[in-house]
């Protein structure tokens, strides 16, 4: 089946829906405040054992360069079926454990299982990203928001649906995060493989079309989430039918394949001409008149910014250490906020944070969708590089934490909604950046590699920064564990943050200002696309 789909554009559009199913089940690593509290009363830990927990559970995201270096051998599908398993497995001892249906483990075995559950979705979003970044390689900002909005989306998807249907118990929440995941990804399996890229003008154009219908689709269940968000306590037969309601959103995006099918075009091979100039053009196939500079079989040349790396040769560039380490500075300090939610609701007063934790995921989804969308514009309209939409997250996400530091009323729904949005920006444009800038051959695990940064962020800022400025502000219980009530719990903690955005916003410049001219060379490459497909439209031919 996969095979017979895989060579025809309906099963490019089948695959792409299958791959929106497999990342809208890939945020189950952001659900941990939603468990957290349960996980250390079981366990009586300190914040500090806790918050190693999550970076236990992190680090699996370090172990992804496996999954990064599988990609390049093996299928999509092996990908999937590797991370179904070992999410099956981390998250099913942890429900196991919750439940208490087991007595609570060792610390240094759940720390095991934990790190299991996080490596999962590595092998999840690498089969993922990789093969839909390669199937449609001229529209790489749009499906790269396509896909990471509907990773923001996930973590709202499970919370809600754990509210709906079993009032938030954490257990059952678990139990979720075993089971959907591992069903979704054998389905997926069979669908998502790599197909031709478009090349003639009117693919790429019905591309496009296509991209803002799963667009609409995306804006629609974000906004129906964040409906049953605000709204307050339902009753049963009201959390039936948003259950139902958001099945059927989620199922929605398989109109577009369906449609294809129903009203193919018809063929205008005889017509038009596939498009054969790169993203990029590559510089070593322009004659070149600099004295000492030979053709390529004579002397190998390293290559330049924009065309493809290998490992080594990318590692030794300044642009990738310069993009490294402003992602750590945006989703490092994301990733601390996201994982101690739960005890930073709790110091603030709040007995139930799954509005903060829906919130965040919510508004990242509308950080994804519109950074991929208004990226890609302005590079069809004047080159703008995209990096500079990481430097403006970076002054809202500094923005946030310095209103949560002050902890105002209000505050933390209003740093939720800033940090969402910007940690979402991150994610999406550094998913093109990366391929713009050092190819599509090896990003596998190039990307892996750049998502070392959740672990080390996790370690950074939630492991060491938050977790030893909390105990030492917390109160020890009977039990052995402790607890800290009031804003001064993590005040000093998000003024670190803010100042780590300061020095991200600074970096994000400066690639912005380095790579001008690789975003000036897209522009007017997309540009000839776009002048080609006049000429055919206006052609009387057609």
């Amino acid at each position: 089946m996969g095979p017979l789909f895989s060579t025809s554009s309906v099963g490019k559009w089948l695959g792409l829906v299958t791959a929106i199913w497999v990342q809208a089940i890939c945020g189950n690593n952001y659900t941990f405040a939603n468990y957290s509290d349960a996980l250390k009363s079981l366990m009586a830990l300190t914040q500090l054992q806790l918050n190693n927990l999550s970076v236990a559970k992190d680090v699996g995201k370090a172990f992804g360069l496996v999954s990064g270096f599988a990609s390049d051998c093996l299928p999509p599908s092996v990908l999937l079926i590797i991370g179904s398993l070992e999410g099956l497995i981390g998250y099913g001892v942890q429900w196991l454990v919750v439940s208490q249906r087991i007595s609570p483990l060792p610390y240094w075995q759940m720390c095991i299982f934990l790190c299991l559950g996080g490596n999962s979705t590595t092998w999840m979003n690498t089969a993922v990203l990789v093969t839909c970044m390669r199937n449609f390689s001229k529209n790489r900002g749009p499906v790269s928001g396509i896909l990471k909005g509907y990773l923001g989306l996930s973590t709202a998807i499970f919370t809600d649906i754990c509210t709906a249907l079993f009032s938030s118990d954490p257990s059952s929440l678990l139990l979720i995060l075993a089971v959907v995941p591992a069903i979704v990804c054998l389905t997926a399996a069979f669908f998502l493989h790599e197909t031709t890229p478009a090349s003639r003008p009117s693919e790429l154009q019905k591309e496009t079309q296509y991209f803002h219908i799963f667009n609409a689709i995306a804006i629609i269940l974000a906004v129906y989430l964040l409906a049953f968000d605000i709204t307050g306590s339902h009753g049963q037969i009201l959390s039936l039918i948003f259950a139902v309601g958001l099945l059927f959103l989620l199922a929605s995006p398989l109109g577009v394949p369906l449609y294809s099918i129903l009203f193919k075009p018809r063929s205008n091979s005889d017509i038009e001409q596939p498009i054969k100039e790169p993203l990029l053009v590559n510089q070593s196939d322009k004659p070149e008149t600099t004295e000492g500079v030979k053709l390529e079989n004579l002397e190998r040349k390293r290559p330049l910014i924009g065309e493809d790396h290998t490992i080594i040769e990318m590692i030794q560039t300044f642009d990738f250490w310069i993009l490294f380490v402003s992602f750590l500075c945006g989703v490092g300090t994301g990733m601390c906020v996201i994982n101690n939610m739960g005890q930073m609701g709790l110091a603030l007063g709040y007995s139930d944070v799954s509005i903060f934790v829906s919130l965040t995921s919510i508004w990242g989804f509308f950080g994804r969708i519109a950074s991929g969308l208004i990226s890609e514009y302005y590079i069809w309209k004047s080159g703008t590089p995209r990096p500079i939409w990481n430097a403006a997250s970076q002054v809202l996400m500094a923005i946030g934490y310095v209103i949560m530091a002050f902890a105002l009323p209000g505050s933390l729904y209003i740093g939720s909604i800033l940090v969402g949005i910007c940690y979402g920006v991150r994610l999406t444009i550094t998913v093109p950046v990366a391929s713009e800038l050092f190819g599509l051959k090896y990003y596998g695990l190039l990307y892996n590699i750049l998502i070392l940064n959740l672990p080390l962020g996790s370690f950074l800022f939630s492991g060491l920064l938050a977790g030893y400025l909390y105990d030492a502000q917390a109160t020890v219980n009977a039990d052995g564990g402790n607890t800290c009530i009031g804003a001064h719990c993590y005040c000093l903690v998000f003024l670190i943050m803010a100042v780590t955005c300061v020095l991200g916003l600074a970096l994000d410049m400066l690639l912005a200002v380095r790579t001008r001219n690789i975003y000036a060379k897209i522009h007017e490459n997309k540009m000839s696309i776009a002048a080609t497909s006049s000429v055919e439209h206006s052609s009387p031919l057609k």
